[in-house]
C-alpha cells in the first residue's frame, strides 16, 4: 500500500491539528522508510517476477526488521519516544506509535502472503493480497487516500500559494505514481526498487513544507476562498 498510508496521516492530521503533518507522514510511512536501507546494506530482499499478475511484480522475500509485527511494535514504541523527546505530550507519542503500527495492518490487506509476524526463519506469514486485483486495490486504496485528502483540505486553510499549490502538487504526483505503478515496466531488479523507494523520504519533507503554510479552518469548514478555488 502506498497512499492509503498518506490517507491516514491527512486525516490525522485533521483531527489532531497541533501535530505537523510531516511527523505524521514520517510515522505513517516509517516502515517504507527504513526498508530500502536494510534492503541496500544486505540485511532484506526483493525480487521482481513479471509473471506476477495483479498490481506490482516485487516480491518481498525477506523483510522481518522493517515489517514483522513485533519489530513494527518496536519501531512504534521508537517513534513515540523520539516524538516525546522533541517535547511533544504522550497522546502525540501514542498517535505516532499507532500510526506506525497501522502501516502493517493495511500493509496485510494488500500484500500477498508475505508479512511476518516476528523475525526467523519459518514465521507465520499474512497477506490477504488484494494486489491480486488492480481493479480493487486502486477502488480500497484510493478511497482511503481521497478520504483522508478531503478532511485535511476541509479543516485546514492555505496562507500562501506554497500551502495551496505546494499541497495539491503532493497529492497529485502521489497520486499519479501510485495509479500507474500497474502500467509501467517491471524495474530492473530488487536493488533498483530500494534505490527508487529511496524517494520516499522527500515525502515527509514536502508534507511539513506545505502543512507549515496551512492555518486551521475555524469550525472544520470549507473557508470562503478554498471554495472559490484561490488560495
Amino acid at each position: 500500500m502506498f497512499v492509503g498510508h498518506a490517507g491516514l496521516a491527512f486525516a490525522a492530521r485533521a483531527r489532531y491539528r497541533d501535530v505537523p503533518l510531516g511527523t505524521l507522514m514520517a510515522a505513517a510511512f516509517a516502515l517504507d522508510l527504513i526498508w530500502p536501507l536494510l534492503v541496500l546494506a544486505g540485511l532484506e530482499t526483493v525480487t521482481v517476477d513479471p509473471a506476477v499478475v495483479g498490481f506490482t511484480p516485487l516480491v518481498f522475500t525477506w523483510y522481518p526488521w522493517s515489517h514483522s509485527l513485533l519489530m513494527v511494535v518496536g519501531w512504534g514504541v521508537v517513534a513515540a519516544l523520539i516524538v516525546r523527546a522533541r517535547g511533544h505530550r504522550r497522546e502525540v507519542g501514542m498517535l505516532v506509535a499507532l500510526l506506525v503500527v497501522s502501516h502493517w495492518v493495511l500493509d496485510v490487506v494488500v500484500h500477498h502472503p508475505d508479512l511476518p509476524f516476528w523475525p526467523g526463519a519459518g514465521t507465520a506469514l499474512a497477506g490477504l493480497g488484494l494486489w491480486n486485483s488492480v481493479p480493487g486495490t486502486l477502488a480500497v486504496e484510493g478511497l482511503l487516500f481521497a478520504g483522508g485528502v478531503a478532511m485535511y483540505w476541509r479543516r485546514t486553510v492555505a496562507r500562501s500559494w506554497q500551502g495551496a499549490s505546494g499541497f495539491w502538487a503532493l497529492v497529485i504526483v502521489m497520486g499519479i505514481l501510485w495509479a500507474s505503478a500497474p502500467l509501467l515496466p517491471p524495474p530492473a531488479s530488487g536493488r533498483a526498487v530500494a534505490l527508487g523507494a529511496l524517494s520516499l523520504w522527500l515525502i515527509p519533507f514536502w508534507a511539513a513544507w506545505c502543512d507549515s503554510h496551512r492555518d486551521r479552518a475555524p469550525g472544520g469548514q470549507i473557508p470562503a476562498d478554498q471554495a472559490r478555488g484561490s488560495a
